[in-house]
């Protein structure tokens, strides 16, 4: 499944050709994808301007003139293209969702596995909405820091990869980018929660480093157009390259990269996924 970086790289090669430009035609090519399209979908979309596109998590939200949002996730292959040159070409197969731009531009959801999702929702009860209500804070937004994850954390003692990948807690993070968020803070993903803060609640020299190392990797994976495993591309059909900067993630066996580490990469089953690391570098 596409994870932040993966998504905020979609968002930011959607905001110029989406923003400022309106719905001439939505073609909706099945009735559903995950969950049944919202009704009567492509007359509600028409004739309405995109007046700003932002993320939530792993949600991209397109603000429109009519104070609705447009709400997609691109669930485990769900894939955005942009296509000026499509306009008179037959769709594919999966090609679910076509947006018809007053620009001229033609932006294409494409979703073999139809795990995705679009909503329309009223802007003024976004928060409020069940997909959003218990969302924790953005990993690269102010209120993500060593005072809030302590918080957070403290008298938790279920394993900390557990917590940090719980969207209550962290919105967006998902395996890869804490498996290697964790090899670059040092840090034992089978370590309680609980080991981030103090006794006193106050944050432990653990979480600072953790902090700036979940913000380093997600930053660096965004700027590499996020990871291309198996279904994810960029916007404009490029794939993104920061699984060739992975520390550990699908390193099983191989040599840990740490410095001066003979070590190899282990990999163990938590909460039904698999986490990689380095037994020797994460204590």
């Amino acid at each position: 499944m596409p994870e932040l970086p993966e998504v905020e790289t979609v968002l930011r090669g959607l905001e110029p050709v989406l923003t400022g430009a309106k719905f001439d035609r939505v073609e909706q090519r099945r009735a559903n994808l995950r969950f049944p399209f919202p009704k009567n979908m492509p007359a509600r979309l028409e004739g309405l301007k995109v007046n700003e596109l932002k993320r939530r998590s792993k949600y991209i939200l397109a603000h429109l003139s009519d104070g609705n949002v447009l709400v997609i996730h691109l669930g485990m292959s769900g894939r955005i293209t942009i296509d000026r040159a499509r306009r008179n070409e037959a769709p594919g197969k999966h090609d679910h969702v076509i947006f018809h731009m007053s620009n001229g531009q033609v932006v294409t959801y494409n979703d073999a596995r139809r795990f995705g999702s679009m909503s329309l929702i009223e802007g003024s009860l976004l928060d409020a909405h069940s997909m959003f209500r218990n969302l924790g804070v953005e990993p690269l937004g102010p209120e993500f820091n060593t005072a809030y994850l302590s918080a957070r954390a403290a008298g938790k003692t279920t394993d900390l990869k557990a917590f940090l990948m719980d969207q209550r807690n962290i919105a967006g993070l998902g395996n890869i980018y804490v498996c290697e968020a964790l090899f670059r803070a040092g840090i034992s993903p089978k370590r309680h929660a609980g080991s981030l803060a103090r006794k006193d609640g106050s944050p432990s020299v653990r979480t600072t480093r953790l902090v700036v190392a979940i913000r380093d990797v997600l930053e660096e994976a965004i700027l590499a157009g996020g990871s291309t495993l198996r279904d994810h591309r960029l916007a404009d059909g490029s794939l993104g390259y920061f699984q060739h900067s992975f520390a550990v993630y699908g390193r099983m066996g191989e040599a840990c990269t740490g410095p001066g580490c003979s070590s190899q990469v282990q990999r163990i089953k938590q909460a039904g996924r698999s986490t990689f690391y380095c037994g020797r570098c994460q204590g």
